[in-house]
């Protein structure tokens, strides 16, 4: 379970924060970013119950999302979008969001001495110290917070999205490959909300533009028709 080790091995852990994102795979949808500093510490009983979002139920994850947010209020919540994701690649996409939602929490009034950021990678040019750390959100309770609030976030998201696009079913599978989205892509076509540069997408896009070819090659000239 996460603690403390990694926040309390820089210093004190109320000024360290924990940055961590959601949304990387899926082939829809923004990329979403959590900032976690625990300033007026966190409650034991919290504490215990705060993991790696991937590891908690949707349900345990709503309900922990709301006790963090009243128990600290030093976090910051930002996004970006899939046209960003395209222009910039999903890496940068993803610092992009994580700086988001520092910078929301810095505006807040709350700055650390450090961020904690989950992965093996570093943004280039950040405000204070980084650190990148392997599987941190099982490890960092600031970053296991702040990937809980960029995951229900997330899912919060895709959920309302789901409402102006009901066939893709990204309410139960948030943006994934799975069965049903794939076969809503092969009914439907692709939705301002998908990523154009991931693979899949791609290979859509492709089979479309053959299509269309194919079609403007039977289609008969007018010097046939005359």
């Amino acid at each position: 379970m996460p603690d403390f080790q990694c926040e309390s091995a820089l210093g004190d852990f109320h000024f360290i924060a924990g940055l961590d994102e959601a949304g990387r795979g899926p082939w829809c949808g923004p990329v979403v970013a959590g900032c976690v500093m625990w300033v007026n510490g966190c409650p034991e009983d919290l504490a215990d119950q705060i993991n790696d979002s991937k590891k908690l139920t949707p349900t345990k994850r709503e309900i922990l999302y709301e006790k963090i947010i009243q128990s600290t209020p030093a976090y910051g919540i930002g996004q970006a979008s899939a046209q960003e994701i395209d222009e910039i690649n999903i890496l940068q996409a993803s610092f992009l969001a994580m700086r988001r939602a520092y910078t929301q929490m810095v505006q807040k009034g709350f700055q650390p001495t450090c961020v904690l950021i989950d992965g093996n990678r570093l943004p280039d040019e950040w405000p204070v110290p980084t650190q990148a750390i392997i599987g941190g959100d099982g490890k960092s309770l600031s970053i296991a917070a702040a990937s809980i609030l960029a995951k229900v976030t997330r899912d919060r998201i895709m959920v309302e999205l789901a409402k102006q696009f009901p066939a893709y079913g990204w309410d139960k599978n948030a943006g994934y490959g799975t069965k049903l989205h794939q076969q809503a892509l092969k009914d439907f076509g692709i939705t301002p909300f998908h990523r154009l540069s991931y693979k899949p997408i791609q290979k859509l896009l492709n089979q479309y533009q053959t299509q269309i070819t194919t079609d403007l090659k039977k289609k008969p000239s007018i010097e046939n028709l005359l």
